[in-house]
């Protein structure tokens, strides 16, 4: 019986299995579009596809003047999460793949600007579409790498003309956001976290060092008070195929 798939993915599917197989090393160069053109009597459009699909799945990625070229998609480590973790966007704790710690240099940029709460950050924050919130934009880096992005939102009715309004500015900077609201006598006492994951936007992926369409991890992080108020929430990004993301569960007799 032959082959019914598709001619681009029986393509992918068969440069999928070279890489896995070991046909294909790291930073081995892809077969051209010339050359698989050739070997599947196929159209440069259904060529392009097959390496779009490649791409978007971690197996492969372009070098501008160059071709496209095996990555290395052997997994870098695990970012705990635990009680001090949901406090801030990143872990407590990176591990290598082995489950030690590592010793690594872990940095950050971020940006903060006024903005209005689309209608999805509204709703996870409980207030008016529209409304003005504040959006802070972080890029962590574990030694001088980008490991993880984050995009926060606080609702300026909470924190407008406070010592705390701004995370990284002020006397309150960088000490997470129970610590800061509790500057201003807000007590957080929970963190919903949900993990799911998405295509790569290209924004994301040119910070992140992968494909536009590669799977991330995304976990949407909402943080609440006692009256339980939701105070900040955020969207967390890491590379599904080189991070793993661990939570320690503690339990109370």
């Amino acid at each position: 019986m032959g082959d019914s798939r598709p001619v681009y993915l029986r393509i992918a599917d068969d440069l999928r299995q070279r890489i896995d197989e070991g046909g294909l090393a790291v930073g081995d160069r892809i077969p051209s579009r010339s050359e698989l053109k050739r070997a599947y009597e196929a159209s440069d459009q259904t060529v392009d596809r097959a390496v779009r699909v490649l791409k978007a799945a971690g197996y492969a990625q372009g070098q501008f003047g160059r071709g496209v070229f095996v990555s290395d998609r052997k997994p870098l480590g695990t970012l705990l999460r635990s009680t001090g973790a949901v406090d801030s966007p990143f872990a407590a704790e990176v591990r290598d793949y082995a489950g030690r710690s590592r010793d690594t240099a872990l940095t950050w940029e971020a940006s903060s600007s006024e903005t209005t709460a689309p209608a999805p950050i509204a709703e996870r924050l409980g207030i008016p579409s529209g409304e003005a919130v504040l959006c802070t934009q972080y890029e962590y880096l574990a030694d001088r790498h980008p490991v993880q992005l984050a995009t926060s939102w606080e609702p300026l009715t909470i924190t407008e003309g406070t010592d705390v309004a701004l995370p990284e500015r002020g006397p309150y900077a960088r000490r997470g956001v129970r610590g800061r609201l509790a500057a201003i006598g807000i007590r957080v006492v929970r963190a919903r976290e949900l993990v799911g994951s998405r295509p790569a936007t290209t924004p994301e992926a040119e910070a992140l060092g992968c494909a536009a369409g590669q799977c991330v991890t995304v976990v949407e992080r909402t943080h609440f008070d006692g009256d339980d108020r939701a105070v900040e929430t955020s969207d967390i990004v890491v590379r599904a195929d080189r991070w793993r993301l661990e939570y320690t569960i503690a339990f109370t007799s």
